[in-house]
Formats: structure tokens, C-alpha cells, sequence
């Protein structure tokens, strides 16, 4: 195995390779599809990263939260338009769901109240807006969900082909 690094400002998948204890080499070799060359050049942004690559390593690294960091950081329609989420033990997920939707919950009557003429008046917008907050929360804990799955189906806790079948 090759030395650690000592370079400080590592990028994502610079620190997902070296969290597995993996040279260049053996890691272009698990990806499959990156060269140790081009691998290089990622880590040290010398060169951007694409979707294909984003995929690849995720699968290699078993860290399925590199595509979400891709979307939202390196992707341009992405960083406007989807979360970044947090990766999270499945018990902060629950509550966190039964939270975000207990609170839309007790706002479910006035949605229902401004959005029932098909128009959002000035007056309603702040409650609007609010409301809005809570569907995104609920956004967020779905999405943490579906990592968390990916992780647990990654590293084998969960069986990926059985799930696949009952979906």
C-alpha cells in the first residue's frame, strides 16, 4: 500500500479513496472505468468530474452520498435544485420524518384554505411559504432515507435484489 497522503483540501473523492485505504492504482482498478492517471487528475482538480465518474466511484467507494455531493455541489442544474443531505442514522431519519410531518399535519387545513381558489393572494404568501418549509423537510428526510438505504444495501445489510423485486 502507498503512503497517505499529507496533502491538506482533499476533495470528497480524494478522502472516499483513502478512507478505504486504496493507492490510485488499486482504486482505478475496483472503479473499472477511471484510469489511476485520470483518478489524479479528479482528486487534485485538474480536470472535471462527470456524472459517469461520480456513479462509478460510489459504487467502488460503497458511498452512495457522493451522487447527492455531485448534484449539489459540481452539477449546475443541480446546486440550484436539489438538497444536500446529510447522511444519518435511520432513527434520526424516522423522527425526523414524524416531526416534519406532524407539523404539516397541523397546517394541512390552511393549505387547503389558500391553495382553493388556485391562487396565492399576498396575504397568504407568508403561510404559504411556510408550509412550503415543511414540504421540503419532508423532501430532505426522504431523501436521507434513500441514502441510508443505499449505504445498509452497499454493504450488504440490506438485500438490494430482494428489495428490488418487491419494489
Amino acid at each position: 500500500m502507498g503512503k497517505k497522503s499529507v496533502r491538506e483540501n482533499k476533495n470528497i473523492y480524494f478522502e472516499s479513496r483513502e478512507a478505504l485505504g486504496l493507492t490510485r492504482a488499486q482504486a482505478s482498478e475496483l472503479i473499472g472505468t477511471i484510469s489511476e492517471s485520470r483518478l489524479e487528475k479528479l482528486e487534485t482538480e485538474k480536470t472535471l468530474v462527470h456524472p459517469e465518474d461520480v456513479v462509478d466511484m460510489a459504487n467502488a467507494y460503497k458511498r452512495p452520498e457522493l451522487c447527492n455531493y455531485y448534484c449539489t455541489h459540481e452539477c449546475r442544474i443541480g446546486k440550484d435544485t436539489v438538497p444536500e443531505v446529510k447522511v444519518s442514522s435511520l432513527s434520526e431519519i424516522v423522527l425526523g420524518m414524524l416531526s416534519a410531518l406532524n407539523s404539516l399535519d397541523s397546517q394541512k387545513t390552511k393549505l387547503i384554505e389558500i391553495t382553493a381558489d388556485g391562487v396565492i393572494s399576498d396575504d397568504e404568501l407568508k403561510d404559504f411559504v411556510e408550509i412550503q418549509k415543511q414540504l421540503d423537510n419532508i423532501d430532505m428526510t426522504v431523501e436521507s432515507l434513500k441514502i441510508w438505504m443505499a449505504n445498509m444495501i452497499a454493504d450488504g445489510k440490506i438485500n438490494g435484489k430482494k428489495l428490488r423485486e418487491l419494489r
